[in-house]
């Protein structure tokens, strides 16, 4: 890996259904995920979820399921408003635009529109994703929303990004920079491999409704990049507060949940491993003349 770029890792999220997190008045930082649970009744599921975002992903614990399809992306280019909100850093994607970036494939049963999705980071290479492998965590995470679009309401999305970005970064809390003709296809990465598992939002209030989809090949962001994002901070231009990285909502239990993958590659090696494939195929008898009576 090249020492002036740092991976990100990049996981679809679809939402059976959504709803907007509410902060607290003026602007204010919510206390921190421990506490979610316990201000606000609608956000119940946070502390006694049994299917909670983020989790590790171990390797050695992934079911391969032969199922699984290939995901398709719609290669639409989007645009919209990359924003501050003083707890992330959201892209909201223009809805009034002819074309819709779609996924479908993989693991879903229905398309999913892309509309929102967050920058999550750190202040420090060492940690800043939220979901993490083998207990290895990456500099950032870029987590990209689809919703069922029948199932919505009226409401203004986003998506994220982050390498592909030039323009200049909401430095404090309700500022925004605009974002013209993003591809979003050509921002992941070359891959069709995948895991993906049934979680929930990692926002209050954590509803797990979600499938995540986390595509197993890194992008990159160069350092001048990712030391600019680290320069955003929560509060507002007048009385700025602390940096908005290390915004990542710790790691859940997995709670016996099964994290699938199209990935056979332990089939290449001539391991037995954990799979959902079945050899069903007729087998003749050897018969013999002792014992047909």
């Amino acid at each position: 890996m090249p020492h002036d770029f740092n991976p990100l890792l990049t996981p679809w999220c679809a939402v059976y259904r959504r709803r907007r997190p509410r902060y607290p008045v003026g602007g204010e930082h919510p206390p921190g995920p421990g506490f979610w649970g316990l201000i606000n009744p609608q956000w119940g599921l946070c502390s006694k979820g049994r299917r909670q975002s983020p989790v590790d992903i171990q390797p050695d614990k992934l079911l391969f399921d032969p199922r699984l399809r290939p995901l398709h992306i719609d290669k639409h280019k989007i645009s919209g408003t990359l924003a501050n909100t003083g707890q992330s850093l959201v892209l909201r994607v223009d809805q009034d635009s002819k074309h819709h970036v779609n996924i479908s494939g993989g693991p879903l049963a229905y398309r999913y529109q892309l509309q929102e999705g967050y920058i999550h980071y750190g202040t420090h290479d060492n940690h800043g994703s939220e979901h993490t492998v083998q207990g290895q965590a990456f500099p950032g995470e870029i987590q990209l929303y689809g919703f069922q679009r029948r199932a919505l309401p009226q409401h203004v999305g986003g998506a994220a990004q982050g390498a592909g970005h030039r323009g200049h970064l909401p430095h404090a809390a309700g500022q925004t920079t605009p974002i013209r003709q993003l591809s979003v296809r050509a921002l992941l990465p070359d891959t069709d491999h995948y895991m993906t598992y049934e979680g929930s939002t990692t926002h209050p209030g954590c509803w797990e409704t979600t499938v995540w989809i986390i595509i197993n090949k890194p992008i990159y962001i160069t350092r001048q990049e990712l030391y600019a994002l680290r320069k955003l901070m929560q509060g507002s231009p007048e009385t700025p507060k602390a940096p908005l990285g290390n915004n990542a909502r710790p790691l859940q239990p997995l709670h016996h949940r099964t994290v699938r993958t199209n990935i056979d590659f332990f089939k290449a090696q001539g391991k037995n491993c954990p799979t959902m494939y079945r050899d069903m195929h007729y087998k003749a008898n050897t018969w013999a003349d002792n014992e047909l009576f």
